[in-house]
């Protein structure tokens, strides 16, 4: 009776060492006597117990794997806080099991460092305009080492950029409110310098309205052009031409000359 138990319990544990029930859509790698053996494929499969060991278990659906957030520096020199999300598969069991001691580690900072190839060859704007592009690369550099580790890299999406992107919005904000600032001024120093020249006819026109105001004003333009013809002619590198019709200057001449008389009697 005992050694029937015994029997029994043996049968057993060789029928769950013998027979392997592999998912749909996963693959295992058998190892006999510590060297790879097969992969099984989804369904029922049969080993030799105590020789053959499933030594490493692959599911064969797409997985989605976070890539963490990293510093990239732009052509620009301007940083960037980049994340993203990256999609493989396992396509070869045997190599995704030999090719690398962790190959989800691996595609990780592949995947890191391809980001910071791809961007550090783009400016700054042109990370926000062409986030497809920066994808298909990352995804072409992955993909050809991934496939050493029996990977294959589908796709690779940023999920967000960050950093230096506020303070790029800031400047280009600040440079359009200076802009604006700057046209405001100018308005308003064009308004001023009108005003105050209009301020100065009206203050010229209330004078001349005064008695003896036009006779000052007259005394005014005779006095400038005396000292202009004076200093024209004082100047030893200038050729002065005199007008053709001298009587005209003397005229202006000779009624400044009589209203400085008159203003002096006056006083």
């Amino acid at each position: 009776m005992e050694i029937a138990l015994v029997l029994f319990v043996i049968a057993v544990i060789f029928v769950v060492r013998a027979i392997k029930v592999v998912p749909q859509q996963n693959s295992w790698v058998v190892e006999r006597l510590g060297k790879y053996h097969a992969s099984l494929t989804p369904g029922l499969n049969f080993l030799i117990p105590f020789v053959d060991k499933v030594a490493y278990k692959h599911s064969l659906k797409e997985i989605p794997l976070d890539v963490p957030s990293q510093v990239c520096i732009t052509r620009d020199n301007t940083q960037l806080q980049v994340d993203g999300i990256l999609y493989f598969q396992v396509t070869d069991p045997m190599r995704a099991s030999y090719g690398s001691s962790n190959y989800i580690m691996a595609v990780t900072q592949l995947a890191q460092t391809s980001l910071r190839s791809v961007i550090g060859k783009m400016e700054l704007d042109k990370t926000f305009e062409e986030r497809d592009i920066i994808n298909v690369h990352v995804v072409q550099a992955i993909d050809e080492a991934a496939l050493n580790w029996g990977v294959k890299v589908l796709r690779y999406e940023i999920k967000d950029l960050t950093g230096e992107r506020e303070a790029f919005i800031a400047r280009s904000e600040g440079e359009k409110q200076a802009a604006i600032n700057q046209a405001q001024g100018e308005a308003a120093a064009i308004t001023a310098v009108a005003d105050a020249t209009a301020m100065a006819i009206e203050r010229i026109a209330a004078a001349i309205r005064q008695p003896g105001g036009e006779q000052a004003v007259q005394l005014k333009v005779a006095e400038r052009a005396v000292d202009a013809y004076s200093k024209v002619a004082s100047d030893a590198t200038t050729t002065l031409i005199v007008p053709s019709n001298m009587t005209e200057v003397s005229a202006l001449i000779g009624s400044a000359m009589k209203m400085i008389q008159g203003a002096r009697t006056t006083a």
